[in-house]
């Protein structure tokens, strides 16, 4: 589903960062970083992004290029679904966010419920291992693997936290509006399955 210009860009990408960080030819180095200036020259003009802060997002990326991995917590109530609406779309997504250096993928998402929706939970399984240019998300200038994680509710009670504005249960039939850039309608629906199937294998792509 990903446009064929995004995938480009992010292998240039990709290309020039793995150059600039193992070549020692001045001249190598010139190259990559022309390769670079192209990937992002391609991502301003095919996005709303500002080429200054495409062009820092790059240049903060060192070493060998490998996919960020964002944990979204899967948590269900009465057969409905825990979300939150995040503070900067104004739209709904499942408590989650980058991984943290350190944490576990579980620990991750016990962490961003307790700090987006304020209930206490526990990590129980693993429900879907995703790769974002598969799904119908915005183009974004990283390629990402998105973990889904089940978790079961021990403590707490609903609360939002420092980047949400509302905290909610919902059902299948009766969703929010998504912050697709976290997650799509289709991968909610995924989540379930699995609700009404345990025995649903892992999904991953």
């Amino acid at each position: 589903m990903e446009p064929k210009w995004l995938e480009w860009a992010k292998q240039l990408q990709a290309i020039s960062q793995a150059g600039l960080t193992y070549s020692k030819d001045v001249y190598d180095l010139e190259r990559f970083e022309m390769i670079r200036e192209m990937s992002v020259e391609m991502m301003a003009q095919n996005t709303e992004m500002d080429e200054t802060l495409i062009r820092d997002l790059f240049a903060g990326e060192t070493g060998y290029a490998t996919p960020k991995v964002d944990i979204r917590a899967v948590v269900f109530k009465e057969n409905k679904l825990l979300m939150v609406r995040e503070t900067t779309d104004g739209d709904w997504s499942l408590p989650g966010g980058w991984g943290d250096i350190g944490h576990s993928p579980g620990e991750v998402a016990v962490k961003e419920v307790k700090e987006e929706a304020g209930f206490d939970v526990k990590a129980v399984k693993l429900l879907g291992v995703l790769d974002k240019k598969c799904h119908p998300h915005p183009p974004s200038p990283y390629h990402v693997y998105k973990l889904f994680i089940l978790c079961d509710i021990i403590g707490g009670k609903p609360e939002e936290g420092i980047e949400t504005s509302a905290v909610g249960f919902f059902a299948e039939d009766e969703l929010p509006p998504l912050s697709v850039a976290r997650n799509t309608e289709s991968q909610i629906k995924m989540m379930f399955r699995h609700l009404y199937h345990p025995g649903e294998d892992v999904f991953f792509d």
